[in-house]
């Protein structure tokens, strides 16, 4: 088989770029995820080690070396991998193949893991110039997390349908877990519910007294 990898680094992104690639492949795997994940640790990275132990993959086409991986050791342990099963690894950008005709390039080793490098000392540039630009946003007085004013007050928290519906079971006695099951919304939202609720006298804390009414206080 002859199939193609391609991946990009965030589920929004489309991958439309590799649609500039009209060569005919058995099959086109996307990955989605970044390329710090190990390989053989991605979905599509999955399927490329199940066709190659069942001995179906003969050749792998990937743009360029960094679609394979950003860790250079990752990428190098990879390509080994691949060739130790002789699987011709072909990257478009250069031009360069693994094992042309089935022998191994003499070259390849070399280019590949000065490429790959490369790839990751870029990463980590970007990684940097990140960093720095978040200082420099934070020194100019910017703030990072929610916009001012965006935090829910207490009366509207509790005004929710979903935590009018927290509040129906908490006054029924259930557990946070049952409730959280039951209404599939996180064990956070529940014992945040559960907090208010005893702070404005919303529900009693006795199991054996009668719960009281809904009132809110302002």
């Amino acid at each position: 088989m002859k199939i193609k990898y391609n991946r990009v680094s965030h589920v929004s992104q489309s991958g439309n770029r590799f649609t500039e690639d009209n060569d005919t492949y058995d099959l086109v795997i996307m990955d989605k995820v970044s390329g710090s994940v190990s390989f053989k640790d991605r979905v599509g990275g999955k399927k490329v080690v199940e066709l190659v132990e069942n001995g179906s993959l003969e050749t792998l086409v990937s743009e360029e070396f960094s679609r394979l991986g950003r860790n250079t050791g990752d990428v190098i342990r990879t390509l080994e991998w691949l060739d130790e099963n002789k699987v011709n690894v072909i990257i478009r950008n250069l031009g360069l193949q693994s094992r042309p005709n089935g022998q191994k390039n003499p070259i390849w080793k070399m280019i590949s893991s000065v490429m790959s490098s490369l790839y990751e000392m870029e990463l980590e540039n970007i990684k940097e110039r990140t960093s720095v630009g978040l200082q420099v946003y934070i020194q100019n007085g910017g703030k990072l997390g929610r916009p001012v004013g965006s935090n829910q007050s207490e009366h509207d928290f509790l005004q929710k349908e979903t935590t009018q519906k927290v509040l129906f079971y908490l006054k029924k006695g259930k557990t946070v877990r049952d409730i959280s099951h039951k209404l599939g919304c996180s064990n956070s939202t529940v014992i945040k519910t559960k907090k208010l609720a005893i702070k404005h006298q919303l529900i009693n804390t006795d199991k054996k007294s009668e719960p009281s009414k809904f009132k809110f206080f302002h």
